[in-house]
């Protein structure tokens, strides 16, 4: 099994977004991988957004934290 079989996205949204919320879940000890398809939606015309995942086994220690985030910087 990959490890990436086991990741899931917690968050989308614009980079300065993910970036924040990324070193927020690191600093609790969390790892974080960024999957950013801007380069093909920039070719397209179309505003991007940024996944970031998580590992499965690490989403009951993020939840609150991301829920915590989305709380704070609802638009």
């Amino acid at each position: 099994m990959n490890e990436k079989d086991n990741l899931i996205r917690v968050y989308s949204g614009t980079e300065v977004l993910v970036f924040i919320l990324k070193d927020k879940l690191e600093e609790s000890g969390i790892s974080t991988t960024i999957q950013n398809d801007s380069h093909d939606n920039f070719l397209r015309g179309v505003p991007t957004a940024i996944d970031l995942y998580i590992q499965q086994f690490d989403f009951g220690k993020a939840k609150p934290i991301i829920n915590e985030f989305i709380k704070k910087n609802k638009s």
